[in-house]
């Protein structure tokens, strides 16, 4: 029998693939990219057409040595790398590295590693796909060369160690942006009235919010309000008008990348990162009771939100069984991105049946609650929409308006399985019951209250990527990466989830919108996201697009080198005291994070590591708590006059006191909870 060898990327996936293929084929990883242009030098030939320059990757040597004999001894190989533009780019370095005979080489693709997914791909073996490569070459033509010219600027003209990017600069520019706007934010000033109105005969009342005449007014001043008040003295309240109907929320649509992203941030606390991290996981294999290792959802960088035809059968035949028939949905064609590439699919469970609860004791908890939002989704999808009946009231007083609306769910539909932050926060209660038209409404008290507009929202993980898929700024792979190399590079911080821009990133922004406006420039980088998709669609050659970028960038550099001043970049100041020298000590970056240094450096060199200050007293000796990690690197809470002092919690604790007992409060989740667990002392 002939003999087979499969290349897949990671070594998670050699153990679930090869259980499915038995003992004629060899499965191997190539663990990621064999070859990559060199960093010791820019690796695009610009003198010689931008002819790339591929070495093989420095500790790759024994790996490849090895593929090359089983694949010598093959008489097929398969090369099984991821099914998007990267993963192409990986079977064509491969071939090169491999130096493999093009007569018994295949490429397949699978979009979830299950027993039937990946014998129908070995079915359906192909050639590799150049546009798909050439589209590869392309982006990491054009971030190679935006990255080895303009990071040389920023050493010379701030510090060394800086670095710039084709999309990271984008995104560090659309923070800037945000954070532009917060502090120039003018609020205004505007209020509200609202009326408690008693239904004769009943206890229920009525709250009506006030909106003008005809046409909807908004009150400026309290001037403005004290005038309408007063014309209110004598009103009569009478129910004017009564609307009811009825209204549809559509069931979700499967996830892609940046919806898996934004909903993981906003249901889990997951970072971008973290997500894409444990999804990899779920879609490599999982060791589950009774199946052994299996992939249990698709494919996690997509911006399709297309299924395919036995997925969505499965579902409607699980639906229909486990809800019943009025909860099947009907769907008439998915919101397709139009940039999307449909050979993928939408993340899903790679078995519908397969539920959260079923494989639970399988899953570590993150994989087990990131496992349970694609489930949910995906079956939600497929489902009807919720129903509302709803009621709307106009009452008249005077000369004015009030309105009041209600709504109660009639029908949960796919709200029975998965709610959305935006689903969960749609307040539904009980419609106004016994109100008939003209009917004449008492006055319990009127409730002007004053506001302020508001400025935009700081950016957060989600929001952010959210914002950049908008834009059509990166793809489903690079939102976790970029936001990732901006946090190292602490061009931004994050507090809370908000992401705030530092003074380095300032700096940075500054730089390159003077410099290199056209890097940062949206509507330029989402553009160039298009022609990268022509590339792959095989409509424009690859190299017209770096022949047609590099002249003006060229010249932009070469500018920026010569009239850009120096920056130079403070360190922030402690009021920590160097024991040696005496000066205030200064928090620097160094590869492991933030540490103090003295000033005075090279004269003195004394440095210390640099604990953040949580802004709460220790418990037993009232110095600082400050955040720490175990030398395996987990975090937790200790106090700052370490080691005479051996206060340490693994919760963060509070600047309070138990009512209870007197012991210190932590907290845990949406709760403050008293740290002696004999107490039990609990509060919201």
């Amino acid at each position: 029998m002939a003999k087979n060898l499969v290349i897949v990327e990671s070594p998670a996936k050699v153990k679930t693939i090869k259980k499915f293929l038995g003992s004629n084929y060899e499965v191997e990883a190539s663990m990621g990219h064999v070859r990559d242009l060199p960093k010791s030098q820019l690796g695009i030939d610009v003198d010689n057409d931008f002819e790339p320059k591929y070495i093989t990757i420095r500790g790759k040597g024994d790996l490849l040595a090895k593929l090359r004999k089983a694949a010598k001894s093959a008489d097929h190989v398969y090369l099984a790398t991821d099914p998007d533009r990267e993963g192409e780019a990986i079977s064509w370095h491969l071939i090169a590295a491999l130096k493999l005979d093009s007569d018994k080489i295949r490429r397949i693709t699978f979009n979830e590693i299950t027993k039937n997914a990946v014998k129908t791909s070995i079915k359906s073996a192909r050639d590799i796909d150049m546009n798909l490569v050439n589209a590869q070459q392309a982006r990491r033509a054009l971030d190679r060369i935006v990255g080895y010219e303009i990071s040389p600027v920023l050493w010379k003209k701030v510090k060394r160690g800086l670095s710039a990017g084709r999309v990271q600069s984008v995104a560090l520019r659309m923070i800037a942006k945000r954070e532009k706007e917060i502090d120039e934010f003018i609020p205004d000033e505007y209020w509200t009235l609202e009326a408690d109105l008693a239904i004769p005969g009943r206890k229920k009342t009525v709250r009506a919010k006030f909106s003008g005449t005809d046409r909807k007014i908004t009150i400026h001043t309290k001037a403005e309000l004290d005038d309408i008040v007063s014309s209110l003295s004598d009103a009569k309240y009478v129910v004017s008008d009564i609307k009811t109907g009825e209204r549809k929320k559509k069931a979700p649509l499967p996830f892609t990348t940046s919806t898996l992203q934004q909903d993981a941030a906003n249901l889990l606390g997951f970072s971008t990162s973290k997500t894409m991290r444990i999804a990899q996981q779920l879609y490599e294999g999982v060791d589950i009771k009774g199946e052994g290792t299996v992939g249990v959802i698709t494919y996690l960088r997509t911006d399709s939100t297309r299924v395919a035809l036995e997925a969505d059968s499965a579902a409607v035949a699980y639906i229909k069984e486990e809800f019943g028939e009025r909860y099947l949905g009907h769907r008439t064609g998915e919101n397709q991105n139009k940039n999307a590439q449909d050979a993928h699919e939408a993340i899903r469970p790679t078995d519908i049946r397969r539920t959260p609860v079923l494989i639970k004791d399988s899953l570590s908890r993150d994989q087990f609650r990131l496992y349970q939002l694609i489930w949910k989704r995906f079956t939600a999808s497929r489902m009807a929409p919720a129903v509302y009946d709803t009621m709307s009231v106009r009452i008249s007083a005077g000369q004015w308006n009030f309105q009041a609306a209600a709504s109660s769910v009639n029908f949960a539909g796919f709200m029975d399985v998965y709610m959305s932050e935006e689903d969960a926060g749609e307040k539904a209660g009980s419609l106004f019951s016994g109100l008939e038209k003209n009917e004449e409404l008492k006055l319990e008290k009127l409730l002007p209250e004053q506001h302020f507009t508001q400025p935009p929202a700081h950016y957060t993980e989600a929001t952010l990527v959210r914002v950049m898929e908008e834009k059509g700024i990166g793809r489903p792979s690079t939102y976790a990466p970029t936001i990732s190399t901006i946090l190292a590079r602490h061009y931004i911080t994050k507090e809370k989830k908000n992401l705030y821009i530092t003074e380095l990133g300032v700096v940075v922004d500054d730089i390159m919108q003077q410099a290199f406006p056209q890097i940062v420039d949206e509507d330029f980088t989402a553009t160039m996201e298009t022609l990268l998709d022509g590339v792959a669609d095989g409509r424009i050659e690859w190299k017209t697009i770096i022949r047609n970028f590099y002249p003006d960038f060229e010249e932009e550099v070469t500018r920026a080198q010569e009239e850009l001043e120096r920056v130079t970049i403070e360190d922030e100041v402690t009021d920590i005291v160097c024991e040696n020298c005496g000066r205030n000590m200064v928090i620097k970056y160094g590869p492991h994070g933030r540490f103090l240094a003295c000033p005075g450096f090279p004269e003195c060199r004394n440095t210390h590591p640099y604990f953040e200050k949580i802004g709460v007293a220790c418990p037993l000796c009232g110095a600082d708590v400050v955040l720490r990690r175990t030398r395996k690197g987990r975090l937790y809470y200790g106090c700052s006059n370490n080691p005479e002092c051996t206060f340490m919690s693994w919760a963060r604790p509070l600047d309070k006191k138990c009512p209870k007992c007197g012991e210190y409060m932590v907290k845990k989740g949406n709760k403050e909870v008293c740290s002696n667990e004999k107490c039990g002392y609990s509060e919201n």
